[in-house]
């Protein structure tokens, strides 16, 4: 059973977008660049930072 963690070898701020990318077996770029389209109004940013609360990280 898989589980999502925050990636430490993916990691550019926290490593939320690397462990979305490594769970969903997608290139951690494609994350990020979706992240970025969703922040231009905002809401990515929040979401950002309630995901890097929220997901544990990589044991």
């Amino acid at each position: 059973m898989k589980k999502l963690y925050r990636s430490k070898k993916n990691r550019i701020i926290a490593g939320v977008c690397g462990g979305i990318g490594e769970y969903l077996d997608v290139d951690p770029t494609l994350i990020r660049l979706l992240w970025a389209l969703f922040s231009l109004n905002g809401v990515g940013i929040v979401g950002y930072i309630i995901a890097w609360i929220i997901i544990p990280e990589e044991p």
